[in-house]
């Protein structure tokens, strides 16, 4: 999927192809510990509901999510290690969205990531619960002194990931995504304003904020944080036009998810607005902005400039 901003080096496209490869292990490998026997807890946990936490979250994704939190920090000094707990609780919130936007009484998806979804390899109810669980550990993660030792950074990090997620963020958006079918009455048409924020508030804000964690964790100063709030804003404007362009033009097979769901449920979206050619330019715009946005940060910012080309030409 061609975009016109300049297309980075292979050599960094290898570069960024690594580091996604083991930022995903290390978050893969940290869940999977944090996700075994009581998680902490002085009860019992049912195994069936660890279980589908685990299938939920251990499921071989990109991770794109954890890598912005821990490349974000990186700029301001803070090592990957000590970005993982943040990068986990924020791949915990996407994982419970994913579960609850497969159900039935949302988008009613039977695969996703070339797999059953959990409430088909499990139950609708333990797929509801298992959601929740997510979505209720990430916050303890981010409340714990492994996170950040100081306390004002641990309540940052957990108001800035329940905002993104919550009523102005990623449940907000469902909403005004299932008002836009018709759910609660008559659909009628979107315009490009009410479209970019629906998909403002229901994809970009969690990758915003994971930018913006980063920032949080390293103390960033007040024009850095700016940056890298503008870097995330049009990263996950970049990141729903791809989609919804995969959905248009997607080959289901390599995408790993039903395509064409977004015509056939009457969804507005910014590329039935624009057309497919109107679209991929407004995608090469948005890249184009990512990369300015960090462009203070010079050649330390290569990894996060690889990722905005990342997001516009993934096809899956």
């Amino acid at each position: 999927m061609p975009v016109s901003a300049a297309i980075p080096p292979s050599g960094t496209r290898a570069l960024l192809d690594s580091r996604l490869s083991a930022v995903a292990q290390e978050i893969e490998s940290l869940l999977g510990a944090l996700l075994r026997g009581g998680v902490g807890s002085a009860h019992a946990i049912p195994v069936r509901l660890i279980e589908a936490m685990r299938y939920a979250t251990l499921s071989g994704g990109k991770l794109l999510r954890p890598f912005l939190v821990v490349e974000s920090a990186r700029l301001f000094g803070v090592d990957d290690a000590a970005a993982s707990m943040t990068g986990a609780a924020v791949e915990c919130v996407h994982a419970y969205s994913l579960i609850h936007d497969d159900l039935p009484a949302m988008d009613d998806d039977a695969i996703r990531r070339g797999r059953p979804t959990v409430h088909k390899a499990f139950d609708e109810a333990t797929a509801i619960l298992a959601g929740d669980a997510l979505l209720t550990f990430a916050f303890d993660l981010l409340a714990r002194p492994q996170t950040h030792p100081d306390p004002a950074i641990r309540i940052a990090l957990v108001a800035e990931l329940a905002q993104a997620a919550g009523l102005g963020g990623m449940v907000g958006g469902q909403v005004l995504d299932l008002a836009a079918e018709g759910r609660f009455g008559k659909a009628r048409p979107s315009s490009e304003q009410e479209i970019l924020v629906l998909e403002a508030m229901k994809t970009g804000a969690l990758l915003r904020a994971a930018c913006r964690a980063g920032a949080i964790l390293g103390q960033a100063p007040a024009a850095a944080r700016d940056a890298i709030d503008r870097y995330g804003n049009a990263l996950g404007q970049a990141f729903q036009i791809a989609d919804d362009l995969l959905d248009f033009e997607g080959d289901a097979a390599v995408v790993g998810k039903a395509t064409r769901k977004d015509a056939a449920a009457g969804k507005a979206t910014l590329v039935g607005i624009l057309g497919a050619a109107g679209a991929r330019e407004r995608l090469g715009t948005l890249v184009a902005e990512a990369e300015a946005a960090v462009s203070i940060f010079g050649e330390d910012a290569a990894m996060l400039r690889a990722a905005a080309h990342f997001v516009a030409e993934r096809n899956a």
